[in-house]
């Protein structure tokens, strides 16, 4: 199965549970079309990583895969960094943005709840004519970038409170894919700590060789609000902790 998921451009998502199998299948799908990607979930339940694995299997692979993070980026710096801007008026130089770099590739944008309402609207524009200006520019130039979102809030709400563009975003729930936070795929828990014990056994050249059984159950009824980053987070920890072969977790490294 492990083959398979490398084939498919999944080796890093790791997990056999039912949800996990039903959101891949959906991924594969949307890989092969063109349109626009919302990918919905809690933080840290892996939402860049199906991004990534889209970007793997889809016609634009070769291409480039740019990520812009909407969320910890002001908005001013955001608008020039996405569609670049002309020669200013004190001598800067020419930028160019996100949009004209990643083209013909893809444009990661994560937490696009977060983009102001102004650079809403042209990204509106972009998605409806593939087009854009930069800032202080005055011609349009075209692009066939492909846009993949991500958030972790329901941006219906958003609509409703009037803060995030309506037609963005049916422009980009044509195709929705939620990922399941980690406590929907309890199964998935003790592949996903034994997958990151090795890794970063691997890593720090530790013989961390296993996980006791008591600890894989304590791991896998815990509620892991941080989801996968979180499980990952605790078990990177754990190997630089540990001595001996057997993984040591100790409770006071998973927050409430």
């Amino acid at each position: 199965m492990q083959d398979q998921r490398a084939e498919n451009g999944f080796d890093e998502i790791v997990g056999e549970s039912s949800q996990l199998k039903r959101m891949l299948r959906l991924v594969i799908k949307v890989a092969q079309s063109d349109t626009p990607v919302l990918i919905l979930g809690e933080a840290g339940s892996g939402k860049e990583l199906i991004a990534r694995a889209i970007h793997r299997i889809s016609a634009r692979r070769n291409e480039s895969f740019l990520k812009v993070n909407c969320e910890a980026t002001a908005s001013r710096t955001l608008e020039s960094d996405l569609f670049g801007q002309e020669r200013g008026t004190e001598g800067e130089s020419r930028k160019i943005g996100h949009l004209e770099l990643a083209n013909p590739g893809i444009l990661f944008l994560d937490e696009i709840a977060d983009v102001p309402m102004t650079i809403q609207a042209k990204l509106l524009r972009l998605l409806e004519r593939r087009e854009f200006e930069r800032l202080g520019g005055t011609h349009s130039i075209r692009t066939n970038v492909r846009l993949i979102a991500t958030t972790k809030y329901d941006l219906g709400e958003r609509v409703a409170e009037q803060m995030f563009l309506g037609d963005l975003y049916d422009k980009l729930n044509v195709f929705p894919i939620q990922v399941p936070p980690l406590r929907e795929r309890r199964d998935d828990i003790p592949l996903l700590a034994d997958y990151f014990r090795q890794k970063f056994a691997r890593r720090m050249n530790k013989p961390v060789e296993n996980i006791s059984a008591e600890t894989s159950r304590w791991l896998t009824n815990s509620d892991w609000p941080g989801n996968v980053r979180q499980l990952e987070n605790l078990i990177e920890r754990s190997v630089a902790l540990t001595d001996g072969v057997a993984l040591q977790v100790s409770p006071a490294g998973l927050r409430s």
